[in-house]
């Protein structure tokens, strides 16, 4: 038997669970827009107490979200990961969403601020191409195209108030069984991979106005 434990810290909902043999054995929900830390640590505990001697690797997700959000997460992991001397690696937050029967494709979208909206296609558990930018209509468009496709979001309101995407969050449980479906190849090359959170775009950063003189 062996295990998988995902933390999933990138939007206001998070979650940790414990995937055994491809079953859901432990998974805990919390909500938090800005205190996941203080939130965490709980069900991380609860966590550890079924998987300690059989965990074959930790797996956090890397949003797109909450930079703070997915960095409490990320670092917990790490931790773990070299107290207990396992495997940690990160996943895209949107390859799993939570729903009752996931669709073998659907779209990830998102609100990502200063007027650009995020989509991402995932086909069979895997990311299709890059998670990518659109402006209102651009995305609009897409949508329209796209009909036939579910739309998911993880924003706590539908992107430009869409009545056809379905609002949810990312599943730690969908996390942890996609690791542990991985080879062990797979698992040590995702390990060498930085750990971090997926930017969506380059930090807005403000410049100082130039002193009157």
């Amino acid at each position: 038997m062996s295990s998988c434990l995902a933390i999933e810290t990138a939007t206001a909902r998070g979650g940790v669970a414990v995937v055994r043999d491809g079953v859901t054995v432990y998974e805990q929900h919390f909500a938090s827009e800005r205190s996941h830390n203080s939130q965490l640590f709980s069900p991380l505990s609860e966590a550890l107490k079924l998987c300690r001697s059989d965990l074959r690797c930790i797996v956090t997700g890397t949003g797109p979200g909450s930079y703070t959000g997915a960095r409490i997460g990320i670092a917990a992991a790490q931790g773990l990961g070299l107290s207990l001397n396992v495997p940690v690696i990160g996943l895209l937050s949107v390859l799993a969403p939570e729903v009752d029967k996931l669709p073998p494709e659907f779209v990830v979208c998102g609100d990502a601020r200063r007027g650009k909206f995020y989509t991402a296609r995932v086909r069979s558990g895997l990311l299709e191409g890059e998670i990518t930018l659109h402006d209102a209509e651009e995305f609009k468009g897409l949508r329209a195209k796209d009909a036939e496709i579910a739309w998911l979001s993880y924003d706590q309101k539908p992107p430009l108030e869409l009545t056809n995407i379905t609002l949810t969050s990312p599943s730690p449980s969908r996390l942890a069984l996609l690791a542990s479906k991985m080879a062990d190849e797979s698992l040590w090359s995702l390990e060498q991979q930085p750990l971090e959170p997926h930017y969506l775009a380059a930090p807005f950063v403000t410049k100082a106005k130039p002193k009157k003189m």
